[in-house]
């Protein structure tokens, strides 16, 4: 019930519209409580007394009642399904909002594939409950409630006899339906996984065509899609299990209407069309109980799938502004690690004690083997994540006491996977500052080196890039990404091995650009070849998560240490490879 009233809380903007809805739901169930007293006086009033005007009453308004019921209906099923349909838009949209402000430990920890099926396949399950389930069971309980009524009007003592049935329906409904909730959970968590195989199937097609891993991937789906089979089966053999029970339990009661009241019209007690119009209202009490069961049984499924949605919304967000976070002003962009300690997981440092300063416009190359951290360093400037221990600031203010969006504003990242959208050229260097003009597009494209190229595209800046851009080279797509952190304008520029993955002559295109991007900007060079940071103001080595050694390129090849080790080593490579 927490968890409903969870959901019905979502309905509150729409209560004027809901109100409506349910007296349109009251008068459609209103015409089926009027059927069993027709039945009633046809018998009592028509057949046996053999009155023809009552005749042609009953049948008049037989016509008019389900004339309006036919209307009402309409009303109720079209304005519940719209204020179902905005409840459903509403949480999906603060599902995905709170997506958007979750930290990145998030999405490390989860599958991307599970993350969607939060928004789409759970949300979808919500529906069902939230429209077509909710109608059903606001008219079968006014049904129930109105036929309970009825009942006890035409013969109490038998109303009494029909209700001890009741306790025994409830248990079932309260047995069954815990275990419904709990296969439904586990339905949501199968499905979750189909649509993470999914995803990763789909999104690494290149990858599994080239490894011939087609058969090993249909058989990766097929055992989750078996599992999401063995789930739903389980869930469907509770709620088999349930309603011949439910159906049972009210044949019994039915069996001692028709004994108990029998006796009572062959004593005279009764009229046999007050008897059958217990019974109508007998069966109207047995339709909605069956109905209602199989709703709560649909909703408990439903509510499996609510957790995990508001499971979601109730994270707490590890990265956040503090209550008194000030907005960061312009920096000059003075740098500074101060004994900085991190860790992704509890126990296993990343980063540790770490401290260096990087001076306004200063370019710091940061470089160490796989593994010492360089990365971490270029995610913890924007607070991707919070440091354990230490400070880490920013022209002296420390960066956990501004408000995230006005630090970010102020550091542009350019990292080795470039992400691009399924949009056009235009609006993937657009979203370096959504604000910008179409000339001030072109100027950053230009210092990009991208321009050039975008205008041999068919449709130049208008030129559809497909997903993560894969209609254009990777050099192209790099440069796009530095035409977007050029329009940016940060004081602040990390480049997290932003050339690593391209080749000698798109190498040097991209170096190129980024030189011209680096001027005048505090700039930090995650670097895994040497040679594009042998001219950084400053070389950091990193090693194990500590500083090992620090200086310009010339004085660590003479100290030969670590980083003329890594140099050498690289040099003989592509000496070799030339």
């Amino acid at each position: 019930m927490i968890l409903y009233k969870r959901i019905l809380s979502y309905i509150k903007p729409y209560l004027h519209i809901l109100s409506i809805a349910l007296l349109c739901t009251m008068l459609a169930a209103a015409g089926n409580l009027y059927l069993p007293w027709i039945f009633r006086d046809m018998i009592d009033k028509v057949l046996n007394a053999k009155d023809y005007y009552m005749l042609n009453v009953i049948s008049a308004s037989i016509v008019v009642i389900f004339l309006l019921r036919g209307i009402f209906l309409y009303g109720q099923n079209y304005l519940m399904s719209y204020v179902g349909q905005h409840v459903i838009i509403d949480i999906r949209s603060e599902v995905f909002r709170k997506l958007q402000r979750l930290s990145m430990s998030f999405y490390d920890k989860n599958k991307t594939g599970t993350i969607m099926s939060y928004v789409t396949n759970d949300v979808n399950a919500l529906q069902g409950a939230m429209v077509d389930n909710t109608i059903e069971l606001v008219t079968e309980g006014i049904i129930l409630i109105g036929s309970v009524c009825a009942m006890v009007y035409l013969d109490w003592k038998l109303t009494l006899f029909t209700i001890l049935t009741f306790p025994v329906v409830l248990y079932f409904m309260n047995y069954f339906g815990k275990k419904i909730r709990r296969s439904g959970g586990q339905i949501q968590e199968a499905t979750a996984d189909i649509t993470s195989v999914l995803q990763e199937s789909v999104s690494s097609a290149r990858v599994v065509k080239s490894f011939v891993r087609e058969q090993y991937e249909i058989e990766r789906f097929e055992r989750e899609n078996e599992a999401n089979l063995k789930a739903n089966l389980k869930n469907a053999k509770y709620m088999a299990t349930l309603t011949p029970t439910i159906e049972f339990v009210a044949a019994l009661g039915v069996t001692l209407i028709l004994w108990y009241g029998g006796n009572n019209v062959i004593a005279g007690e009764t009229t046999a069309g007050s008897l059958v119009a217990f019974l109508a209202y007998a069966v109207n009490i047995s339709n909605p109980i069956k109905r209602i069961t199989r709703v709560s049984g649909n909703i408990q499924r439903a509510l499996a799938a609510a957790q995990r949605v508001f499971d979601v919304l109730d994270l707490r967000e590890e990265v956040q502004d503090l209550p008194d976070a000030k907005a960061l002003p312009a920096v000059t962009g003075n740098v500074s690690f101060e004994h900085v300690t991190f860790s992704y997981n509890a126990g296993d440092e990343i980063l540790h004690d770490l401290s260096f300063t990087a001076k306004p416009g200063q370019a710091i190359g940061l470089v160490g083997p796989s593994g010492a951290g360089k990365s971490t360093v270029a995610s913890l400037l924007p607070r991707f994540y919070d440091c354990d221990a230490g400070t880490i600031r920013i022209d002296g203010t420390d960066i956990r006491h501004v408000t995230l969006d006005s630090l970010r504003n102020q550091v542009g990242i350019v990292p080795q996977e470039t992400i691009l959208f399924n949009g056009s050229v235009y609006d993937n260097i657009l979203y370096g500052r959504l604000d910008a003009t179409k000339e001030e597009i072109e100027e950053a494209a230009k210092a990009a080196n991208a321009h050039d190229f975008i205008m041999e595209l068919p449709d130049g800046y208008n030129t559809m890039l497909g997903d993560r851009g894969v209609n254009i080279s990777g050099g192209q797509r790099q440069r796009i990404a530095i035409a977007r952190a050029i329009l940016k304008d940060p004081r602040i520029l990390v480049l997290d091995e932003a050339t690593s993955a391209l080749d000698t002559e798109s190498e040097r295109v991209v170096q190129e650009a980024l030189n011209r991007l680096m001027v005048g900007r505090t700039s930090i060079i995650i670097a895994h070849r040497l040679s594009t940071i042998k001219n950084a103001d400053r070389i950091l080595v990193l090693d194990k998560g500590k500083l090992a050694e620090d200086g310009t390129h010339e004085e660590l090849m003479a100290k030969n240490g670590l980083y003329a080790h890594l140099y050498q080593i690289q040099y003989r490579t592509n000496k070799e490879e030339s």
